[in-house]
């Protein structure tokens, strides 16, 4: 058995969304070794920070929370899809050139898995791409950018997977990932009444 860890580490100088400062997560230790015969520390750190699950109300107004989000969603079987050669966006004209199955979790890697900080122009998925996924019926999308689009009016990705009950992952790093079929483990912090919950995400291959 092979694990594979797709998560990116957190910590105060790790990429986040746009690089806005107030987005940086920082770690406190609250007592450590030189006051405390133990250490204890505390995180400051948004829900969409590093590698995250999205649920519906992130997008959807009275959509479902992080922790209604059913494990054997972001427990399940995946194929992770190379684009890497494409240098904007994902079309459902990329993703009809793919095998695509029902009930299967979706794992885009893009050339964003080779990036160190923030690109503000980072490959996304196009709108046509979720229609495509929500007629093909997969459980869920993720993909290795901080954001599964950008620049598209009133976040039509976003919503077109929501309302089909699709998962979203964003922020996945797939750089030493092959092309292929694995199991994934991606559970969110049971965090009750989140729109998002940071998760550790973790590939297997037996």
């Amino acid at each position: 058995m092979k694990v594979i860890d797709i998560s990116m580490s957190i910590h105060h100088a790790m990429p986040v969304y746009k690089n806005k400062p107030e987005k940086k997560p920082a770690l406190k230790f609250i007592q450590d070794f030189s006051n405390s015969n133990n250490c204890e520390s505390e995180i400051t750190l948004g829900m969409h920070t590093g590698t995250h699950v999205d649920a519906p109300l992130h997008m959807l107004p009275g959509g479902s929370t992080v922790d209604q989000i059913n494990l054997d969603k972001v427990v399940t079987k995946c194929r992770v899809l190379d684009f890497t050669g494409l240098p904007e966006k994902i079309t459902a004209q990329d993703l009809a050139a793919k095998e695509i199955e029902p009930d299967v979790f979706i794992l885009l890697k893009t050339s964003n898995s080779y990036q160190q900080g923030f690109d503000f122009n980072f490959v996304f998925l196009e709108q046509s791409g979720a229609a495509y996924f929500e007629k093909a019926g997969v459980s869920g999308v993720g993909i290795d950018a901080l954001g599964i689009e950008r620049e598209q009016p009133g976040h039509p990705t976003h919503k077109t997977l929501f309302e089909a009950g699709i998962i979203i992952i964003e922020g996945l790093r797939l750089a030493e990932v092959a092309e292929g079929d694995y199991l994934l483990c991606a559970a969110p912090l049971k965090v009750v009444g989140a729109e998002s919950a940071p998760a550790r995400a973790l590939l297997i291959r037996f």
